[in-house]
């Protein structure tokens, strides 16, 4: 592996990804570009169809090559190509384990369409038998209904996997369809006055989303990759969980802030964000 770990990396994935040795890679969490127009600083996210699946078919191969047996691929899509990536990482040799739907409000407006509120998560796998899967991590495990509801003395004391739906706002739930202890999870979307929002980067993933992700598919000391690494979630939650952290990024400007991220958090810090609905979500207004 030419490429070394704890860093981030200027470049372009698909140059970058070349460099990084087979089957050296625990867990893998790509954000790519939509192709949907965003104004990113370098990168043309208006490409033509073809243009575009063949960028991911290239990159998506190397994740496939470098992803050790047992590892996991977590990739966030939206709507315009999520059934086109799904199909593409199966015919790559991936499994799918499972189709997670990230909503959320405050989305973007559309002005011929119903507004956009979610975003999709597919969790891959290279051997469907043989893979990381924490489920009995207590930071990963939620109540039951057997628990909240029925008091059922025959629930599982430790509490249950949460949903592939996963709740972002629960004030837009009618009373008392959610309480903090639901199975199903509450992210914020991180907005402007939010105090994790870095400010350099419009698509900013939570922390909080990404812890889960990396308790239930990774160990400490495993190697996570992120080949977008965009303003750095995904390597500073892997640092703060006390695991290794390789990242790739083709804007210089973002590396040079995603690094000041990094200095400035390290192995043991809370991850930012809330967990729940109960506590609210802190902004830089109080």
């Amino acid at each position: 592996m030419n490429l070394k770990a704890n860093q981030i990396h200027h470049g372009s994935c698909l140059d970058k990804l070349t460099q990084l040795s087979d089957l050296s890679v625990d867990l893998i969490f790509a954000d790519p570009p939509f192709n949907i127009g965003y104004q990113y600083d370098l990168y043309d996210d208006q490409k033509t169809e073809d243009e575009y699946l063949d960028f991911c078919k290239s990159w998506i191969s190397q994740c496939h090559r470098v992803l050790k047996s047992n590892g996991s691929f977590w990739l966030a899509i939206g709507d315009e190509y999520a059934a086109e990536l799904k199909v593409l990482c199966k015919q790559l040799g991936f499994h799918s384990r499972s189709w997670v739907i990230w909503y959320y409000t405050f989305g973007v407006n559309c002005a011929r369409g119903f507004s956009r509120s979610h975003t999709h998560l597919f969790h891959f796998v290279k051997d469907k038998d043989d893979f990381t899967f924490n489920g009995e991590n207590p930071a990963v495990r939620v109540a039951s209904a057997r628990q909240l509801v029925y008091a059922d003395s025959r629930a599982n004391s430790k509490g249950r996997l949460p949903d592939n739906t996963w709740i972002l706002r629960p004030q837009d739930v009618p009373s008392p369809g959610f309480t903090v202890s639901h199975d199903t999870w509450c992210y914020s979307r991180v907005a402007g006055t939010f105090k994790e929002r870095e400010g350099f980067h419009g698509c900013q993933m939570p922390e909080q989303l990404l812890g889960l992700i990396i308790r239930i598919s990774s160990n400490p000391g495993d190697l996570v990759v992120d080949p977008f690494a965009g303003s750095g979630t995904t390597l500073a939650v892997a640092k703060k969980l006390g695991r290794q952290y390789l990242g790739v990024e083709l804007s210089k400007d973002y590396v040079s802030r995603i690094q000041a991220r990094l200095d400035g958090c390290k192995a043991g810090d809370l991850l930012d964000g809330t967990d729940g609905p109960s506590s609210g979500v802190p902004t830089s207004k109080g």
